[in-house]
């Protein structure tokens, strides 16, 4: 990755951390719903993947189109580190979870948090892309995030299986909490542009 600029890196693996944290518990997600969530079953697992696309639908336009009146790259960096501490505080929400309330409760914080981020990465990746690079950059992008999340995805069930879930969502919180954390590396790099380039969302 020596030919990616040290924006375009620490997003990727910014993404690369969120991606695959939350690629260990998705496979197994609806098993944890109906195994450890009071009242839980299939149809439950089926409703809490609605309300998380329907409001992702409903917000990400919004965002995206709130950051587009405001062309300083401040906002766009503060709604993907705000996003992904929201995803993060939803998975230590799992962990304390029993009813079916809870979930649907902190499911909520994540479709909010993930929308935040989609609205935002895709505008700071366009910015900042390599010029003459702009496919190597988001196939470097896909690749890792493909590595990450099957790798994570083969391993979570393994883990949930032996030691519980819960020591299954320290490890997805700690990952989390870094794509949260890595951005703030690039902080004075991207407060010091305001190139007016228009936002392309990607969806997660």
């Amino acid at each position: 990755m020596q030919s990616i600029n040290k924006v375009i890196k620490i997003l990727i693996f910014s993404d690369v951390a969120l991606a695959s944290g939350f690629g260990f518990i998705t496979p197994i997600f609806a098993i944890f719903l109906i195994e450890n969530i009071k009242g839980g079953n299939i149809e439950f697992a089926g409703y809490v993947a609605a309300i998380y696309w329907i409001i992702i639908s409903l917000t990400v336009v919004p965002f995206g189109h709130y950051l587009d009146k405001n062309h300083g790259e401040k906002d766009d960096l503060y709604f993907i580190i705000i996003g992904n501490l929201l995803a993060a505080g939803a998975v230590f929400g799992y962990m304390i979870s029993s009813l079916t309330w809870h979930i649907y409760f902190f499911h909520i914080f994540y479709a909010f948090g993930m929308s935040m981020n989609i609205a935002a990465y895709g505008a700071i990746f366009t910015r900042h892309i390599d010029k003459n690079r702009e496919a190597f950059d988001w196939s470097t992008r896909a690749a890792l995030i493909g590595i990450g999340t099957g790798i994570a995805g083969g391993l979570g069930g393994m883990i949930a299986n032996r030691f519980g879930f819960n020591v299954l969502f320290i490890g997805v919180l700690i990952l989390v909490l870094l794509s949260a954390a890595l951005p703030v590396l690039i902080y004075k790099k991207i407060c010091s542009k305001d190139k007016e380039i228009p936002h392309i969302p990607t969806i997660k």
